[in-house]
Protein backbone atom coordinates (compact mmCIF):
# COMPACT_ATOMS: atom_id res chain seq x y z
CA UNK A 1 0.00 0.00 0.00
CA UNK A 2 1.32 3.24 -0.97
CA UNK A 3 1.22 6.02 1.47
CA UNK A 4 1.39 9.50 -0.26
CA UNK A 5 1.35 12.55 2.60
CA UNK A 6 1.43 16.09 1.80
CA UNK A 7 1.64 18.91 4.11
CA UNK A 8 0.33 21.97 2.67
CA UNK A 9 -3.18 23.15 1.36
CA UNK A 10 -2.46 22.19 -2.43
CA UNK A 11 -1.50 18.50 -3.71
CA UNK A 12 1.63 17.86 -4.80
CA UNK A 13 3.13 19.55 -8.10
CA UNK A 14 5.50 18.83 -10.77
CA UNK A 15 8.52 20.20 -10.57
CA UNK A 16 9.09 22.76 -12.60
CA UNK A 17 12.36 21.58 -14.34
CA UNK A 18 14.30 23.71 -16.85
CA UNK A 19 13.80 22.96 -20.25
CA UNK A 20 17.03 22.86 -21.80
CA UNK A 21 17.83 22.68 -26.01
CA UNK A 22 19.91 19.90 -27.45
CA UNK A 23 22.87 22.22 -27.00
CA UNK A 24 22.37 23.17 -23.57
CA UNK A 25 21.91 19.63 -22.00
CA UNK A 26 25.36 19.00 -23.88
CA UNK A 27 26.80 21.67 -22.07
CA UNK A 28 25.57 20.36 -19.03
CA UNK A 29 26.94 17.53 -19.30
CA UNK A 30 30.21 18.74 -20.35
CA UNK A 31 30.03 21.09 -17.01
CA UNK A 32 29.40 18.58 -14.53
CA UNK A 33 30.70 15.30 -16.11
CA UNK A 34 33.75 16.78 -18.03
CA UNK A 35 32.70 14.72 -20.88
CA UNK A 36 32.23 16.16 -24.58
CA UNK A 37 29.23 15.73 -26.71
CA UNK A 38 31.25 13.72 -29.30
CA UNK A 39 32.20 11.64 -26.15
CA UNK A 40 35.90 12.31 -27.47
CA UNK A 41 37.95 12.45 -24.17
CA UNK A 42 39.11 15.83 -23.19
CA UNK A 43 41.75 17.00 -21.55
CA UNK A 44 42.67 19.90 -19.10
CA UNK A 45 45.98 21.47 -17.87
CA UNK A 46 46.75 22.21 -14.65
CA UNK A 47 49.57 24.18 -12.85
CA UNK A 48 52.11 26.29 -14.20
CA UNK A 49 53.63 23.20 -15.36
CA UNK A 50 50.38 22.74 -18.33
CA UNK A 51 50.32 18.91 -16.37
CA UNK A 52 47.84 17.37 -18.95
CA UNK A 53 44.90 15.66 -17.22
CA UNK A 54 41.62 14.30 -18.65
CA UNK A 55 38.57 17.11 -18.32
CA UNK A 56 36.34 14.35 -16.58
CA UNK A 57 38.63 14.41 -13.47
CA UNK A 58 38.41 17.79 -13.06
CA UNK A 59 34.71 18.86 -14.35
CA UNK A 60 33.41 22.69 -13.80
CA UNK A 61 31.27 21.67 -11.71
CA UNK A 62 34.35 20.25 -8.68
CA UNK A 63 35.14 23.53 -8.00
CA UNK A 64 31.85 26.03 -9.13
CA UNK A 65 29.68 23.42 -8.11
CA UNK A 66 26.82 21.89 -10.01
CA UNK A 67 25.02 25.42 -9.33
CA UNK A 68 27.95 27.37 -10.29
CA UNK A 69 27.96 29.23 -6.88
CA UNK A 70 31.26 28.14 -6.17
CA UNK A 71 32.70 26.93 -3.27
CA UNK A 72 36.35 27.37 -1.29
CA UNK A 73 38.65 24.81 -1.40
CA UNK A 74 42.30 24.81 -0.33
CA UNK A 75 42.21 28.13 -0.12
CA UNK A 76 40.88 29.04 -3.38
CA UNK A 77 37.37 30.61 -3.78
CA UNK A 78 36.21 29.81 -7.38
CA UNK A 79 34.05 32.56 -8.49
CA UNK A 80 30.20 32.49 -9.25
CA UNK A 81 29.28 31.70 -13.07
CA UNK A 82 26.03 33.28 -12.95
CA UNK A 83 25.63 34.90 -16.48
CA UNK A 84 24.31 38.04 -14.88
CA UNK A 85 26.66 39.19 -13.08
CA UNK A 86 29.45 38.32 -15.88
CA UNK A 87 27.61 40.07 -18.64
CA UNK A 88 27.31 42.77 -16.58
CA UNK A 89 31.23 42.97 -15.47
CA UNK A 90 32.71 42.07 -11.94
CA UNK A 91 33.35 45.66 -10.69
CA UNK A 92 35.68 47.56 -9.00
CA UNK A 93 38.38 44.94 -7.18
CA UNK A 94 39.46 45.52 -3.23
CA UNK A 95 43.02 45.01 -4.63
CA UNK A 96 43.34 47.78 -6.74
CA UNK A 97 39.74 49.45 -7.37
CA UNK A 98 40.20 48.62 -11.02
CA UNK A 99 37.37 47.61 -13.12
CA UNK A 100 37.17 44.76 -15.37
CA UNK A 101 35.24 44.57 -19.20
CA UNK A 102 31.92 42.52 -19.71
CA UNK A 103 32.29 38.91 -20.18
CA UNK A 104 31.13 38.06 -23.63
CA UNK A 105 31.25 34.29 -25.60
CA UNK A 106 34.51 35.28 -27.18
CA UNK A 107 36.20 36.39 -23.53
CA UNK A 108 34.61 33.18 -21.80
CA UNK A 109 35.88 30.95 -24.33
CA UNK A 110 39.47 32.83 -23.49
CA UNK A 111 38.91 32.19 -19.71
CA UNK A 112 38.07 28.85 -20.11
CA UNK A 113 40.93 27.53 -23.08
CA UNK A 114 43.63 29.95 -21.86
CA UNK A 115 42.85 31.00 -18.10
CA UNK A 116 42.93 35.03 -19.37
CA UNK A 117 40.59 37.24 -18.22
CA UNK A 118 39.08 39.88 -20.46
CA UNK A 119 40.98 42.63 -19.18
CA UNK A 120 44.00 40.10 -19.93
CA UNK A 121 44.59 39.28 -16.82
CA UNK A 122 45.83 36.00 -15.79
CA UNK A 123 43.22 34.15 -14.04
CA UNK A 124 44.27 32.16 -10.70
CA UNK A 125 46.59 28.99 -11.89
CA UNK A 126 44.39 26.97 -9.66
CA UNK A 127 41.62 27.04 -12.38
CA UNK A 128 42.48 24.02 -15.09
CA UNK A 129 42.66 25.16 -18.77
CA UNK A 130 40.44 23.07 -21.33
CA UNK A 131 41.31 22.23 -24.79
CA UNK A 132 37.13 22.06 -26.60
CA UNK A 133 36.71 21.95 -29.66
CA UNK A 134 34.31 24.79 -31.02
CA UNK A 135 31.12 22.88 -30.64
CA UNK A 136 32.19 22.20 -26.94
CA UNK A 137 32.62 25.74 -26.53
CA UNK A 138 29.78 26.51 -27.77
CA UNK A 139 27.45 24.48 -25.92
CA UNK A 140 29.02 25.35 -22.28
CA UNK A 141 28.58 28.81 -23.19
CA UNK A 142 24.70 28.18 -23.61
CA UNK A 143 24.51 26.02 -20.67
CA UNK A 144 26.35 28.68 -18.59
CA UNK A 145 23.62 31.09 -19.66
CA UNK A 146 21.36 28.44 -18.35
CA UNK A 147 22.97 27.66 -15.29
CA UNK A 148 21.54 30.55 -12.73
CA UNK A 149 17.89 29.67 -13.68
CA UNK A 150 18.31 25.77 -12.99
CA UNK A 151 16.72 24.42 -9.85
CA UNK A 152 17.54 21.44 -8.37
CA UNK A 153 14.58 18.89 -7.99
CA UNK A 154 11.95 20.23 -5.04
CA UNK A 155 12.49 23.76 -5.16
CA UNK A 156 9.79 25.52 -6.38
CA UNK A 157 8.77 29.60 -6.17
CA UNK A 158 6.68 28.81 -2.99
CA UNK A 159 7.59 25.26 -2.11
CA UNK A 160 10.40 23.16 -0.83
CA UNK A 161 9.63 19.33 -1.17
CA UNK A 162 10.68 16.71 1.58
CA UNK A 163 10.46 12.82 1.07
CA UNK A 164 10.79 9.69 3.85
CA UNK A 165 10.06 6.12 3.76
CA UNK A 166 7.57 4.75 6.12
CA UNK A 167 6.09 1.29 6.76
CA UNK A 168 2.29 1.05 6.94
CA UNK A 169 2.58 -2.52 7.86
CA UNK A 170 4.66 -4.93 9.78
CA UNK A 171 6.90 -4.78 12.59
CA UNK A 172 7.88 -1.06 12.19
CA UNK A 173 4.36 -0.03 10.70
CA UNK A 174 4.13 2.15 14.88
CA UNK A 175 7.65 3.14 14.52
CA UNK A 176 6.50 4.68 10.95
CA UNK A 177 3.18 6.52 12.49
CA UNK A 178 5.50 8.11 15.36
CA UNK A 179 7.88 9.46 12.86
CA UNK A 180 5.42 10.71 10.45
CA UNK A 181 3.23 12.42 13.44
CA UNK A 182 6.79 14.19 14.72
CA UNK A 183 7.43 14.86 11.01
CA UNK A 184 3.84 16.33 10.45
CA UNK A 185 3.73 18.39 13.23
CA UNK A 186 7.32 19.91 13.11
CA UNK A 187 6.89 20.65 9.60
CA UNK A 188 3.46 22.62 10.32
CA UNK A 189 5.14 24.45 13.20
CA UNK A 190 7.36 25.80 10.72
CA UNK A 191 4.64 26.55 8.31
CA UNK A 192 2.80 28.63 10.59
CA UNK A 193 6.04 30.73 11.04
CA UNK A 194 5.98 31.94 7.59
CA UNK A 195 8.24 28.35 6.07
CA UNK A 196 11.41 29.00 5.40
CA UNK A 197 12.57 31.89 2.87
CA UNK A 198 9.58 32.13 2.12
CA UNK A 199 8.56 28.44 0.99
CA UNK A 200 6.58 26.11 2.64
CA UNK A 201 7.37 22.73 3.32
CA UNK A 202 5.53 19.63 1.96
CA UNK A 203 6.50 16.28 2.86
CA UNK A 204 6.41 13.39 0.72
CA UNK A 205 6.03 9.95 2.60
CA UNK A 206 5.90 6.27 0.64
CA UNK A 207 5.54 3.14 2.34
CA UNK A 208 9.46 0.74 1.39
CA UNK A 209 7.15 -2.13 1.62
CA UNK A 210 8.24 -5.45 2.65
CA UNK A 211 11.45 -6.16 1.13
CA UNK A 212 14.86 -4.27 -0.63
CA UNK A 213 13.20 -4.44 -3.92
CA UNK A 214 9.99 -2.79 -2.64
CA UNK A 215 11.99 -0.21 -1.05
CA UNK A 216 14.89 0.44 -3.98
CA UNK A 217 11.50 1.03 -5.94
CA UNK A 218 9.79 3.65 -3.52
CA UNK A 219 13.09 5.39 -2.99
CA UNK A 220 13.58 5.51 -6.99
CA UNK A 221 9.62 7.25 -7.08
CA UNK A 222 10.52 9.61 -4.48
CA UNK A 223 13.38 10.97 -6.15
CA UNK A 224 12.18 10.41 -9.95
CA UNK A 225 8.57 11.10 -10.00
CA UNK A 226 7.78 13.39 -6.61
CA UNK A 227 11.28 14.77 -6.90
CA UNK A 228 11.93 15.36 -3.37
CA UNK A 229 14.64 17.75 -2.89
CA UNK A 230 16.14 15.46 0.39
CA UNK A 231 15.38 12.62 2.74
CA UNK A 232 14.60 13.21 6.27
CA UNK A 233 14.11 9.87 9.01
CA UNK A 234 13.08 7.14 6.27
CA UNK A 235 12.65 3.94 7.95
CA UNK A 236 13.80 1.20 5.70
CA UNK A 237 16.65 -0.89 7.04
CA UNK A 238 16.05 -3.19 3.87
CA UNK A 239 18.03 -0.20 1.94
CA UNK A 240 21.11 -0.04 4.69
CA UNK A 241 23.36 -1.58 2.15
CA UNK A 242 22.34 -0.02 -0.91
CA UNK A 243 20.86 3.69 0.64
CA UNK A 244 23.98 5.69 -0.34
CA UNK A 245 24.55 4.14 -3.73
CA UNK A 246 21.38 5.15 -4.47
CA UNK A 247 21.72 9.17 -3.18
CA UNK A 248 24.79 9.48 -4.69
CA UNK A 249 24.02 9.86 -8.26
CA UNK A 250 21.70 13.02 -7.86
CA UNK A 251 23.52 14.54 -4.80
CA UNK A 252 20.46 13.64 -2.79
CA UNK A 253 21.27 14.37 1.34
CA UNK A 254 19.39 12.72 4.07
CA UNK A 255 19.13 13.80 7.60
CA UNK A 256 18.06 10.96 10.09
CA UNK A 257 19.19 7.81 11.64
CA UNK A 258 20.27 5.38 9.41
CA UNK A 259 22.18 2.33 10.98
CA UNK A 260 24.85 2.07 8.46
CA UNK A 261 25.29 5.97 7.57
CA UNK A 262 28.83 5.93 7.60
CA UNK A 263 31.12 6.72 4.78
CA UNK A 264 28.19 8.58 2.57
CA UNK A 265 29.09 12.21 2.01
CA UNK A 266 25.20 12.46 1.55
CA UNK A 267 23.89 11.32 4.64
CA UNK A 268 24.10 13.00 7.82
CA UNK A 269 22.70 11.08 11.19
CA UNK A 270 22.07 13.28 14.26
CA UNK A 271 22.89 10.82 16.53
CA UNK A 272 26.25 8.70 17.01
CA UNK A 273 26.70 5.52 14.96
CA UNK A 274 27.49 1.94 16.71
CA UNK A 275 30.94 1.98 17.01
CA UNK A 276 31.40 5.26 18.54
CA UNK A 277 28.75 4.60 20.90
CA UNK A 278 31.04 0.89 22.18
CA UNK A 279 34.28 3.12 22.62
CA UNK A 280 32.59 5.24 24.85
CA UNK A 281 31.79 1.64 27.22
CA UNK A 282 35.11 0.32 26.50
CA UNK A 283 36.49 3.97 28.01
CA UNK A 284 34.92 3.13 31.03
CA UNK A 285 35.89 -0.40 30.77
CA UNK A 286 39.19 0.84 31.10
CA UNK A 287 38.98 3.85 33.47
CA UNK A 288 36.45 2.59 35.85
CA UNK A 289 36.43 -1.11 35.71
CA UNK A 290 40.03 -1.39 35.48
CA UNK A 291 39.74 -3.91 32.22
CA UNK A 292 43.39 -4.83 30.62
CA UNK A 293 44.01 -4.30 26.74
CA UNK A 294 43.19 -8.29 26.08
CA UNK A 295 39.84 -8.42 27.84
CA UNK A 296 37.33 -6.94 25.89
CA UNK A 297 36.23 -9.29 22.83
CA UNK A 298 33.29 -8.16 20.42
CA UNK A 299 31.01 -10.87 19.83
CA UNK A 300 28.60 -10.35 16.83
CA UNK A 301 24.93 -12.05 16.55
CA UNK A 302 24.46 -12.44 12.98
CA UNK A 303 26.22 -11.94 9.69
CA UNK A 304 25.01 -8.64 9.34
CA UNK A 305 27.00 -7.36 12.06
CA UNK A 306 30.03 -9.17 10.62
CA UNK A 307 31.64 -5.89 8.76
CA UNK A 308 30.61 -3.51 12.00
CA UNK A 309 32.09 -5.96 14.35
CA UNK A 310 35.28 -6.07 12.65
CA UNK A 311 35.13 -2.00 12.82
CA UNK A 312 34.69 -1.44 16.02
CA UNK A 313 37.47 -4.10 16.55
CA UNK A 314 39.83 -1.62 14.76
CA UNK A 315 39.37 1.04 16.31
CA UNK A 316 39.95 -0.79 19.33
CA UNK A 317 43.01 -1.50 18.43
CA UNK A 318 43.86 1.91 17.67
CA UNK A 319 43.16 3.06 21.38
CA UNK A 320 45.27 0.17 22.75
CA UNK A 321 43.17 -2.34 23.31
CA UNK A 322 43.99 -5.53 21.79
CA UNK A 323 41.24 -7.55 21.48
CA UNK A 324 41.21 -10.89 19.61
CA UNK A 325 39.47 -11.73 16.25
CA UNK A 326 35.83 -10.89 16.89
CA UNK A 327 33.44 -13.77 17.32
CA UNK A 328 30.31 -15.04 15.92
CA UNK A 329 27.60 -16.00 18.75
CA UNK A 330 25.80 -19.03 17.74
CA UNK A 331 24.30 -19.88 20.86
CA UNK A 332 27.64 -21.06 22.75
CA UNK A 333 29.18 -19.09 25.60
CA UNK A 334 32.54 -17.08 24.54
CA UNK A 335 35.40 -16.27 26.39
CA UNK A 336 36.20 -12.51 27.92
CA UNK A 337 36.20 -10.21 30.43
CA UNK A 338 34.37 -8.08 28.68
CA UNK A 339 31.93 -8.83 25.99
CA UNK A 340 31.28 -5.96 22.87
CA UNK A 341 28.18 -7.24 21.76
CA UNK A 342 26.66 -6.37 18.29
CA UNK A 343 22.73 -7.70 17.73
CA UNK A 344 19.34 -7.66 18.50
CA UNK A 345 17.98 -7.71 21.69
CA UNK A 346 16.89 -11.42 21.80
CA UNK A 347 20.46 -12.90 20.78
CA UNK A 348 21.75 -10.55 23.93
CA UNK A 349 19.65 -12.25 25.90
CA UNK A 350 20.41 -15.50 24.69
CA UNK A 351 24.17 -14.68 25.25
CA UNK A 352 23.59 -14.34 29.04
CA UNK A 353 21.94 -17.48 29.08
CA UNK A 354 24.32 -19.45 27.46
CA UNK A 355 27.46 -17.32 29.87
CA UNK A 356 25.09 -18.36 33.14
CA UNK A 357 24.90 -21.66 31.91
CA UNK A 358 28.51 -22.09 31.45
CA UNK A 359 28.82 -20.70 34.76
CA UNK A 360 30.77 -17.12 33.70
CA UNK A 361 29.92 -13.82 34.37
CA UNK A 362 31.71 -10.96 32.00
CA UNK A 363 30.93 -7.67 31.65
CA UNK A 364 28.41 -7.42 29.16
CA UNK A 365 28.74 -4.09 27.08
CA UNK A 366 26.31 -2.94 23.99
CA UNK A 367 24.49 -0.32 22.37
CA UNK A 368 20.85 0.34 24.03
CA UNK A 369 18.90 0.98 20.76
CA UNK A 370 20.13 -2.41 20.01
CA UNK A 371 19.50 -4.60 23.06
CA UNK A 372 17.68 -2.69 25.58
CA UNK A 373 14.43 -4.74 24.97
CA UNK A 374 15.76 -7.77 26.38
CA UNK A 375 17.43 -6.31 29.80
CA UNK A 376 14.11 -6.69 32.33
CA UNK A 377 14.27 -10.13 31.34
CA UNK A 378 18.12 -10.89 32.60
CA UNK A 379 18.33 -12.50 35.92
CA UNK A 380 19.34 -10.71 39.05
CA UNK A 381 23.06 -12.42 38.16
CA UNK A 382 23.45 -9.56 35.94
CA UNK A 383 22.63 -6.93 38.14
CA UNK A 384 25.74 -4.08 37.35
CA UNK A 385 27.60 -6.21 35.58
CA UNK A 386 25.68 -5.24 32.23
CA UNK A 387 26.76 -1.23 30.85
CA UNK A 388 24.62 -0.14 27.74
CA UNK A 389 25.50 3.12 25.53
CA UNK A 390 22.86 5.77 25.12
CA UNK A 391 23.34 8.80 22.88
CA UNK A 392 21.13 11.32 25.42
CA UNK A 393 19.61 10.59 28.67
CA UNK A 394 16.57 12.68 30.53
CA UNK A 395 19.25 14.98 32.33
CA UNK A 396 20.17 16.80 29.02
CA UNK A 397 16.52 17.84 28.66
CA UNK A 398 16.90 21.47 29.15
CA UNK A 399 13.39 23.37 30.19
CA UNK A 400 12.80 24.30 26.44
CA UNK A 401 13.37 20.93 25.16
CA UNK A 402 11.05 19.16 27.67
CA UNK A 403 8.82 21.93 26.35
CA UNK A 404 8.82 21.02 23.07
CA UNK A 405 8.21 17.15 23.40
CA UNK A 406 5.73 17.65 25.78
CA UNK A 407 3.49 19.65 23.59
CA UNK A 408 4.45 17.43 20.39
CA UNK A 409 3.28 14.40 22.51
CA UNK A 410 0.08 16.34 23.38
CA UNK A 411 -0.69 17.37 20.13
CA UNK A 412 0.17 14.54 18.35
CA UNK A 413 -1.43 11.81 20.84
CA UNK A 414 2.03 10.27 21.13
CA UNK A 415 3.41 8.21 23.83
CA UNK A 416 5.56 9.23 26.42
CA UNK A 417 7.21 5.58 26.55
CA UNK A 418 8.46 6.07 22.46
CA UNK A 419 10.18 9.39 23.49
CA UNK A 420 13.73 8.14 22.00
CA UNK A 421 11.71 8.07 18.54
CA UNK A 422 10.78 11.02 18.71
CA UNK A 423 13.39 12.39 20.15
CA UNK A 424 15.29 11.46 17.33
CA UNK A 425 13.13 12.98 14.32
CA UNK A 426 13.02 15.74 15.99
CA UNK A 427 17.19 16.34 15.98
CA UNK A 428 16.50 15.35 12.32
CA UNK A 429 13.92 18.21 11.86
CA UNK A 430 15.94 20.65 13.87
CA UNK A 431 19.53 19.81 11.73
CA UNK A 432 17.46 20.16 8.68
CA UNK A 433 15.56 23.58 9.32
CA UNK A 434 19.15 25.07 10.99
CA UNK A 435 20.78 24.42 7.51
CA UNK A 436 17.88 25.76 5.25
CA UNK A 437 17.31 28.59 7.05
CA UNK A 438 21.67 29.13 6.51
CA UNK A 439 21.46 28.58 2.64
CA UNK A 440 19.27 31.26 2.19
CA UNK A 441 16.35 31.52 -0.68
CA UNK A 442 18.58 30.19 -3.80
CA UNK A 443 18.36 26.56 -2.46
CA UNK A 444 20.19 23.60 -3.95
CA UNK A 445 21.43 19.97 -2.90
CA UNK A 446 24.84 21.02 -2.69
CA UNK A 447 24.50 24.01 -0.71
CA UNK A 448 22.38 21.89 1.91
CA UNK A 449 25.14 19.18 2.19
CA UNK A 450 27.65 22.19 2.92
CA UNK A 451 25.38 24.07 5.46
CA UNK A 452 24.97 20.49 7.35
CA UNK A 453 28.63 19.71 7.26
CA UNK A 454 29.10 23.04 8.94
CA UNK A 455 26.86 22.43 11.42
CA UNK A 456 28.33 23.35 14.85
CA UNK A 457 27.09 22.81 18.48
CA UNK A 458 23.57 23.11 17.72
CA UNK A 459 21.36 23.00 21.15
CA UNK A 460 18.38 20.65 20.38
CA UNK A 461 17.43 20.85 24.35
CA UNK A 462 17.28 17.18 24.23
CA UNK A 463 20.61 15.67 23.49
CA UNK A 464 24.15 17.09 23.84
CA UNK A 465 24.79 19.74 21.20
CA UNK A 466 25.08 18.28 17.78
CA UNK A 467 27.48 19.22 15.10
CA UNK A 468 28.99 17.95 12.06
CA UNK A 469 32.53 18.47 9.99
CA UNK A 470 34.32 17.91 6.76
CA UNK A 471 34.19 13.26 6.57
CA UNK A 472 31.97 13.98 9.61
CA UNK A 473 28.31 12.62 9.19
CA UNK A 474 27.39 11.57 12.75
CA UNK A 475 25.90 14.50 15.00
CA UNK A 476 27.79 13.07 18.23
CA UNK A 477 30.91 11.72 18.97
CA UNK A 478 30.25 9.86 21.90
CA UNK A 479 27.50 8.38 24.51
CA UNK A 480 26.88 8.48 28.21
CA UNK A 481 27.61 5.04 29.94
CA UNK A 482 24.26 3.41 32.08
CA UNK A 483 24.79 0.59 34.40
CA UNK A 484 21.90 -1.54 34.76
CA UNK A 485 20.71 -3.11 38.48
CA UNK A 486 19.02 -6.01 38.56
CA UNK A 487 16.12 -6.94 39.51
CA UNK A 488 13.97 -3.77 38.33
CA UNK A 489 15.58 -2.81 36.04
CA UNK A 490 17.27 0.19 37.38
CA UNK A 491 19.71 2.59 34.79
CA UNK A 492 21.96 4.61 36.36
CA UNK A 493 24.05 6.75 34.49
CA UNK A 494 27.79 6.64 35.46
CA UNK A 495 29.59 8.52 32.63
CA UNK A 496 28.36 11.78 31.00
CA UNK A 497 28.48 12.20 27.35
CA UNK A 498 32.00 13.42 26.06
CA UNK A 499 33.52 12.82 22.52
CA UNK A 500 35.46 9.92 22.14
CA UNK A 501 39.08 10.41 20.98
CA UNK A 502 40.04 9.22 17.27
CA UNK A 503 43.49 8.23 18.72
CA UNK A 504 44.89 6.78 22.68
Amino acid sequence: MWLTCVIGLAPVASALALDLTEHEQAGKRLYREGLSSSDAQLQARVGASDMSVPASVLPCASCHGSDGRGRAEGGVRPPSLDWQRLALGQGPRQVNGRSYPAYTDSSVARAIQHGVDPAGNRLDPAMPRFELTLADQRNLTAYLKRLAQERDPGVEEGVLRLGTLLPTAGPLADAGQVVRAVLEDGLAQLNQQGGIHGRRLELVALDPGPDPGSAEQALLQLLEQERVFALISPLAPMLDQRLATLLAPQNVPLIGSTPRSGGSAQIFDPLPGLPVQLLSLAGYARAALGLAPGDLRVVYADNEQAALAEQVRERLLQQGWAPPASQAFDGQAVDGQGIVFLGRAQAFAELSAALQAAGRQPYLFAASSQVAGAVAQLPEQWSQRVFLAYPYVPEDWTEQGLATLAGLQQRQGLDPRQASLQVNTLCALRLLSEALKQIGRDASREQLIAALEGLHDVSTGLTPALGFGPGRRQGMAGAHVVEVALPGPRFTSVTPYRPVPDSP
